[in-house]
């Protein structure tokens, strides 16, 4: 899946999976421009 954001210069490329690899998800929430405690507590 690709993710974009209006106004923001990079996209993200998230696989399709059912679950993903910790070093993967970290990966992606770093790219995303927030913290894990960000992403967490967006949940």
């Amino acid at each position: 899946m690709i993710l974009t954001k209006d106004g923001m210069w990079a996209s993200l490329s998230v696989p399709d999976h059912r679950e993903l690899d910790r070093g993967t998800l970290r990966k992606l929430i770093r790219l995303a421009g927030v913290t894990v405690e960000e992403f967490i507590k967006a949940l």
